[in-house]
């Protein structure tokens, strides 16, 4: 006889079933992930808000910011999707579409890439 890997009830249907109800397997899985799902959870977080601060800051698509400006709203610059290196050796930092270069005198580029 098998048993709920959650609850330890009696399992009760198909011969692959391992949990008693969509409750015990959802209740198990939840407690196993809960680690990594804070940490997903949270990185999500600081990307969704980077991407909304360059959105704010970029609404024509191109435009110059100052680093003091992008650490006022709140950007952290650890949180970013990719990197894109031109033939120049230009380096951006992109959170998805919205973009971001350094520049002298602690300025920054922002640019939005196209669809690709």
């Amino acid at each position: 006889m098998k048993t709920c890997p959650e609850c330890g009830d009696k399992i009760v249907g198909r011969i692959d079933k391992k949990f008693c109800s969509d409750a015990c397997r959802n209740s198990y899985n939840n407690r196993i992930n809960k680690d990594s799902k804070n940490l997903i959870r949270n990185t999500n977080n600081r990307l969704r808000k980077n991407y909304r601060i360059l959105e704010e800051l970029n609404p024509d698509q191109k435009t110059k910011t100052s680093r003091a400006k992008l650490i006022e709203k709140g950007l952290d610059f650890n949180y970013f999707t990719s990197i894109y290196t031109t033939k120049a050796g230009t380096v951006y930092y992109f959170v998805y579409d919205q973009g971001y270069l350094p520049l002298e005198g602690d300025y920054f580029a922002l640019v939005k890439r196209e669809n690709q």
